[in-house]
């Protein structure tokens, strides 16, 4: 008798389970040894937390696309300060008469367009502006042959001499430059120099005393060998890194060819070095024909003004003559004759570029 009251308990009331809830019926499949499918999930129409809808969580504070002009903008903004604004005055000087008077007294005398056309007028400045082209040809050439020299060099040295020969580049390059120039300045020195003396011990007699600093050839060949010899040590380090970065096989597949040392620096390291001397090759032409601090110590650009070049040439104007309106002008002259020399060397190392990809 209880048993049977107890089953229709069972049958009229229905069981909690816990908190409440009833319990879930068991599918008959279960009992089959069938395994039921998970029933489906409702979506509800409105946006929850973890809805594909819902405003991201980790969403940035600010714009993706503006992220990157607001990180260019401090560097913009010192940019400005530092070169835009001084450009602009430099360029409202150029146009103006300002001397020593002027300078004291305050005074602003507009002379217009009269700077420019009186440097362009005057036979001095197209002999500097030649003369700084072809020093500028020269150092560069030779910085590049010799860099190239050295790079190789160091690819095919041993770990100890190439540690040797590397540390005393990095030493080469890290002198400052006032500092290198006056070790040149003791090196050529007519009574006590080193390259005098040793000059002399060689036979050379006639070098004993001899006056580097004298004549235009024998100044500008100082400042040559001063200026190629802090210039090297970038373009040798710069170019054995990029020699690592050739694959070896090339060069074995090259040697079992019967490829000679200048086969394969032509048809393996020259190729996959190109884009290193285009960019070196520019980077040296805006260095050297911008070299002030050398050029100026040696000799001030002597004798006679015979070794000066656009910069040593705005400064004499400007600063040593007092006629800073001139050396404004002849200065903003400096940038744009170096800006045809590099948009010149663009062109052509992009219409190279474009001859490869056309035969590709």
């Amino acid at each position: 008798m209880a048993a049977q009251l107890d089953d229709a308990v069972d049958k009229t009331a229905p069981r909690t389970g816990k908190g409440g809830a009833p319990p879930a019926r068991r599918s008959p499949h279960r009992s089959a040894g069938r395994t039921p499918h998970p029933p489906a999930r409702r979506t509800s129409r409105f946006p929850t937390r973890h809805s594909p809808r819902s405003p991201a969580r980790h969403s940035p504070r600010f714009p993706t696309r503006r992220a990157p002009y607001l990180l260019l903008l401090p560097a913009l903004l010192a940019t400005a300060v530092l070169l835009g604004w001084p450009m602009v005055r430099n360029i409202l000087l150029s146009f103006q008469n300002l001397n020593m008077k002027e300078l004291i007294q305050h005074l602003t005398d507009w002379r217009g367009t009269g700077n420019y056309q009186e440097i362009l007028g005057s036979e001095q400045f197209w002999r500097v502006t030649l003369r700084t082209i072809v020093f500028t040809a020269v150092n560069v050439v030779l910085i590049m042959v010799l860099g190239v020299l050295i790079g190789l060099l160091l690819a095919r040295l041993g770990k100890k001499m190439r540690l040797t020969l590397s540390l005393a580049l990095v030493l080469a390059w890290a002198m400052p430059v006032i500092a290198a120039t006056t070790v040149f300045q003791w090196l050529f020195d007519s009574r006590y120099g080193v390259v005098n003396w040793l000059l002399d011990r060689l036979g050379w007699h006639a070098m004993a005393h001899y006056d580097w600093v004298g004549t235009q050839l024998s100044t500008f060949f100082v400042i040559t060998v001063l200026i190629v010899w802090q210039s090297l040590p970038f373009v040798a380090l710069n170019l054995y890194a990029a020699t690592t970065t050739i694959p070896k096989e090339l060069y074995e597949a090259a040697r079992m060819d019967g490829a000679g040392t200048w086969k394969v620096f032509t048809c393996v390291t020259f190729p996959f070095l190109k884009p290193f001397f285009l960019a070196t090759t520019f980077l040296e032409i805006i260095w050297v024909f911008k070299a002030f601090p050398q050029i100026f110590a040696i000799n001030e650009g002597g004798p006679d003004r015979l070794t000066e070049t656009l910069p040593i040439y705005a400064f004499t104007e400007g600063v040593g003559n007092l006629h800073f309106g001139m050396g404004a002008a002849i200065s903003l002259l400096t940038i744009v004759v170096l800006l045809a020399m590099t948009a010149y060397y663009l062109r052509l190392t992009i219409k190279q570029e474009q001859q490869e990809e056309n035969e590709l």
